[in-house]
């Protein structure tokens, strides 16, 4: 099956979110009763408030934002392998995603196209259109999923490649690093992390660099799927611009 995918037209991509507000206190009182409502849903909550459940809501599209969307794309010059990456973030949700809707109508919009994520299908892609429709901007045609078939679906999800149809467990973009001997994402920050990097620390350089690296990894684990080499690490570049 992969083997029959072309990696010359995936977007591979990755996203870091945040809550919305920096504290739990800070939300108006409307938003603290919606969230309070999620919060007594959540599993294993060991008796914690809904202010201390708060820093969990980035992960939700109704409480969180994007503050970092990165992604990569291959192509081969002289039979290696290159990866580019380029990385939208921001204090602004709104740019960072129109930013990232007209790379994929610029470059990403035909029938051949894909999107790979870790974890893409049950968390980025979901995420990124929710957003994208809260900020009242039109779904490009590779988000834009309603009523399709899924086989339809132009999207690749390493999570569920390495599942084989086994749905009992999550299985993280580390650990899968670890066992294909791939240089890990993880060893700077964690995701856990990123809302601290962002509202306490201020550094969306950080994020935006631990955002890349996790890209990096989904490119070399998903050559790794195919029994491919990985790129190696001259041949990636991190460029500003698509033209």
């Amino acid at each position: 099956m992969l083997d029959k995918i072309n990696e010359n037209n995936i977007l591979f991509l990755d996203i870091e979110t945040v809550p919305q507000c920096e504290y739990y206190d800070n939300l108006d009182e409307f938003k603290k009763k919606l969230w309070n409502k999620k919060a007594s849903h959540l599993y294993n909550n060991d008796d914690k408030s809904s202010a201390e459940l708060y820093q969990r809501a980035g992960i939700y599209a109704e409480f969180g934002k994007i503050v970092c969307i990165s992604v990569g794309f291959l192509n081969s010059k002289s039979g290696n392998k290159h990866l580019r990456l380029k990385s939208f973030y921001g204090d602004d949700e709104k740019i960072i995603l129109k930013e990232f809707i007209a790379l994929l109508n610029k470059h990403f919009y035909r029938k051949e196209h894909l999107l790979c994520a870790h974890n893409g299908k049950e968390f980025d892609f979901p995420y990124l259109s929710r957003r994208i429709l809260i900020n009242g901007l039109k779904l490009p045609k590779l988000l834009d999923i309603a009523g399709k078939k899924p086989w339809e679906v132009k999207h690749l999800d390493t999570l569920e490649l390495w599942k084989f149809g086994d749905y009992k467990h999550y299985t993280s973009l580390n650990l899968l690093t670890n066992i294909f001997n791939i240089p890990s994402p993880k060893d700077d920050i964690d995701g856990s992390e990123v809302a601290g990097v962002y509202w306490v620390d201020k550094d969306l350089k950080r994020i935006a660099k631990y955002c890349q690296k996790d890209v990096i990894a989904l490119v070399q684990l998903f050559l790794r799927y195919k029994g491919e080499n990985l790129v190696k690490e001259e041949n990636i570049e991190i460029i500003s611009d698509l033209n």
